[in-house]
This record gives C-alpha cells, sequence and structure tokens, in this order.
C-alpha cells in the first residue's frame, strides 16, 4: 500500500516536471510546421508569378505577329486600306464576338432600329 503510494506521488511530481517540457516541445513543433507552411506558400507564390510572366511574355509574342501579319496585309494592299478590305476585316471580327452582342444599324435619318422584342436564347 505504501509502494503504490509513493509510485502515485512520483507520477505526479513527474507530471509537474514534464508538463513545461512538453508544452515548450510543443509550441516549439508548431512554430516549425507555421514556419513549412509560410515557406511554401512563399514557394507557391513564386511559381505563380513566374507563370504569369510567361504568360505574358508568350501574349506579347503573339500581338507582335499578329501585328506583322496585319502589317503584310496592309503592305499587300499597297499600303492603302480600301473600304472593301476594313468591311471585310469587321465581318471576320464579327465571328469572334460571343452571342449576347447587340448591333444597332442605323437607318435613313441615322436613327438606330431598336429591337422590339429579345428573344431568350
Amino acid at each position: 500500500m505504501a509502494f503504490c503510494i509513493i509510485v502515485g506521488i512520483a507520477v505526479i511530481a513527474g507530471a509537474f516536471i514534464a508538463i513545461p517540457y512538453y508544452n515548450v516541445w510543443q509550441q516549439e513543433m508548431s512554430g516549425r510546421a507555421e514556419f513549412a507552411k509560410a515557406e511554401q506558400n512563399r514557394k507557391i507564390k513564386i511559381e505563380e508569378a513566374k507563370a504569369n510572366l510567361e504568360a505574358e511574355k508568350l501574349n506579347a509574342q503573339a500581338e507582335i505577329e499578329r501585328a506583322k501579319g496585319a502589317a503584310e496585309a496592309i503592305r499587300i494592299e499597297n499600303g492603302s486600306l480600301t473600304p472593301t478590305y476594313i468591311q471585310y476585316l469587321w465581318v471576320r471580327q464579327q465571328n469572334d464576338l460571343n452571342d449576347k452582342t447587340v448591333i444597332y444599324v442605323p437607318t435613313e435619318s441615322n436613327l438606330p432600329i431598336l429591337e422590339s422584342e429579345r428573344l431568350a436564347r
């Protein structure tokens, strides 16, 4: 019986000594986990920024090529844009528009024909 009491007192005393050390260890592990998470988030942001930069470079190259194509088309037209060519470009552009685009066509008095009823799609 006395042995059980001595063991119980030793366990309680050991708990009083061990609990503060455990709390310090737990905080250290929590800090390491937060640091690792912050480091990973930083790396993700860097990779996203690199991807955005690469996309912008590719968009710039595409825009340059489009401008070269337009310049070549104008050169083929002998440096002048004819009304027919402008109409062709306008019609070609219409293919890129979405279905919700509304175009108003002027009448003889330069007033647009307003739609009286829009059909639901």
